[in-house]
């Protein structure tokens, strides 16, 4: 496989058009010579596949900003199968930021729970806070004022633009990375994500920005499943620690349970979490620092 990839990178180097690649592994393209007819060809091939086997998700049959950045939120780190149900059943109660703003966090940590990485929830009800406040309750339709939500970076304000507003902001994020490297870069090392998003900008169809990341995302996940993770070959891949000894398990695991009871002493929840003392006291203090907790004479609370 290498070997036929460096064969193919060299092809590329070597013609002014994409070079030929197997059938299932698609063209191969000259980062340095990516104009116009090359861009038309990419395009061409990518929306081709896409239309063939498109993926069905509930986020892409809405336009609806709020609906659009949750799921956005929830699909950090978390894989879609798993999203699916969540999203569902978190719309349906909160339907709109209002309803996230009103609701108890007891509430809102109960409906997220078994998605991990609860800070994505606490920012999201932050955030909706603020857009409930703002008049009509309704999200910014730019990337500055999307930026001022709690928990909102540029790659998911980028994304909210296109797919709610249908604005062409150029974002990567692992799919794409997976596409821009499969195609441009065969075969290469250490690929920084400043030599894809010129690649990006260049084949981004303006008139139909949400059709058109939807159909990169579904040709990255299609050349994960066939040839590997090229994201492995990336500048910015990096391994996770395992999560049974992490210290998000220790914070997820003290969170669930004072979710459960409501209060709970320091005491009590080193008793009955499987870790160091020292190690939940961290968890706790976490907790409290960042607003999922209040404390009084060493008894955590939720929700008070």
């Amino acid at each position: 496989m290498g070997s036929t990839r460096r064969q193919a990178a060299a092809k590329a180097a070597a013609a002014p058009g994409p070079a030929a690649g197997s059938a299932d592994q698609g063209p191969y393209f000259d980062p340095e010579r990516f104009g116009p007819e090359e861009v038309a060809a990419f395009r061409a091939y990518i929306l081709a596949e896409y239309r063939a086997a498109p993926r069905s998700f509930p986020w892409r049959e809405t336009r609806d900003p709020w609906a659009i950045l949750v799921s956005e939120v929830m699909l950090q780190q978390t894989q879609t199968d798993r999203v699916v149900p969540k999203y569902l059943a978190f719309l349906k109660a909160f339907p709109g930021p209002a309803e996230l703003a009103a609701a108890p966090l007891a509430e809102l940590l109960a409906l997220w729970s078994g998605l991990g990485y609860n800070r994505r929830a606490l920012a999201l009800k932050r955030a909706a806070e603020v857009v409930a406040a703002r008049p009509g309750r309704a999200l910014p339709e730019d990337e500055a004022g999307l930026l001022e939500l709690p928990g909102v970076g540029p790659y998911t304000a980028r994304a909210v633009l296109a797919f709610a507003f249908d604005r062409p902001s150029v974002f990567i994020e692992t799919n794409i990375r997976s596409v821009f490297l499969h195609h441009f870069f065969p075969g290469a090392e250490g690929i920084g994500d400043a030599r894809l998003e010129p690649l990006v900008r260049a084949s981004l169809d303006a008139g139909d920005p949400r059709t058109w990341y939807y159909a990169l995302m579904d040709r990255g996940v299609a050349i994960k499943k066939r040839h590997g993770n090229p994201n492995k070959r990336s500048a910015h891949h990096a391994t996770q620690s395992r999560f049974e000894d992490s210290h998000r398990r220790i914070r997820g695991a003290a969170l669930r349970l004072l979710g459960e009871r409501g209060r709970i002493t320091r005491d009590e929840l080193a008793a009955d979490l499987p870790f160091a003392r020292e190690r939940v006291e961290r968890a706790a203090d976490e907790l409290v620092a960042e607003g999922f907790a209040s404390e009084r004479d060493g008894t955590l609370f939720i929700g008070e």
